[in-house]
């Protein structure tokens, strides 16, 4: 296939570059070239808001757009003068309200969640936006992505604590409940969804199975090979200054997805294959947040 990737620089769209690469599949990936691309791909180097003419006349087999955060980016790119096939657009479990029941499914109504705020609202434009102009466009929304090249003080803030024999602050009792999907199995499902041409235009995307906070932070450090102590803390500290999730829970109803690909990557096996891949690649986390020195400079003082 020729494949159109926005992006290809970090995390998921890296990862998802690579990985249509590797396959033998001519891949473009439209970024501005501020850092290293992957091997075997061809790069258009270029702001997507300010494409002129570069795109105009050429033509992809399907569209893998990852970066789209605003109908403005969805716009400029059909706009463009691009042809294509087949459109797939990452958006996100942030369009559902949180006060919506759970699990959110598809045919949900979409709008404001008050944890998420504009980006959860510029990610619906986009998808509105998409489906006005490209119907037969999929959309995926996911709940919290993990895997190799992750870029975000997530995983990586855990195994940090893990390689420093650090004890772990969980928020409250740490039953808050997170569901998330690796980027690998993302790439099969866009696969499967290129295959099969499914009737169903949007899909929930993740792990059938939720874990607890306390749950995932002990297979972190079991990734490490390592025991993790736990430390309470009462809620009355904001969580988001020590911990790297916000206090929301949520669970999305994944069953589209499932009925397509019923089986996802452990999250053992998934936490397993992400820290071998960080502890050589640390400098790869561009986004570290001083969760430790608060948890140093306040909650250790605080006790």
């Amino acid at each position: 296939m020729k494949v159109l990737i926005t992006g290809g620089t970090t995390f998921v769209s890296k990862y998802t570059a690579e990985y249509f690469a590797e396959k033998g599949n001519d891949v473009t990936v439209l970024n501005r070239g501020s850092r290293n691309q992957v091997c075997d791909v061809r790069l258009i180097c270029c702001d997507r808001t300010k494409l002129g003419d570069t795109l105009n006349g050429e033509y992809f087999d399907v569209i893998l757009d990852i970066t789209a955060y605003t109908e403005q980016h969805i716009q400029a790119l059909l706009d463009s003068g691009v042809t294509f096939r087949d459109y797939i657009f990452i958006s996100s479990s942030a369009v559902y309200p949180e006060t919506n029941p759970q699990p959110f499914s598809e045919e949900q109504l979409c709008g404001h969640n008050s944890i998420w705020g504009d980006y959860g609202l510029n990610k619906l434009k986009a998808e509105q936006y998409l489906t006005k102009r490209v119907p037969q466009a999929y959309i995926l929304r996911p709940p919290y992505f993990y895997g190799i090249y992750e870029n975000l003080y997530r995983e990586a803030f855990v195994f940090d604590c893990a390689m420093q024999d650090r004890e772990f602050c969980i928020p409250q009792n740490g039953e808050m409940k997170l569901q998330f999907f690796n980027v690998s199995d993302l790439c099969r499902f866009i696969e499967i969804l290129l295959e099969n041409h499914p009737s169903y235009r949007i899909f929930n995307v993740g792990n059938a199975e939720t874990v607890t906070v306390k749950e995932w932070a002990e297979m972190c450090y079991k990734a490490v090979g390592k025991d993790v102590r736990f430390v309470s803390v009462e809620k009355a500290i904001p969580q988001r200054d020590y911990f790297c999730f916000h206090d929301y829970q949520y669970v999305l109803d994944v069953s589209r997805q499932k009925a397509l690909m019923p089986d996802t990557v452990p999250l053992m096996q998934g936490l397993q294959e992400e820290y071998n891949w960080y502890k050589n690649n640390t400098d790869s986390v561009y986004f570290r947040k001083p969760y430790i020195e608060f948890i140093n400079n306040s909650l250790r003082r605080s006790k």
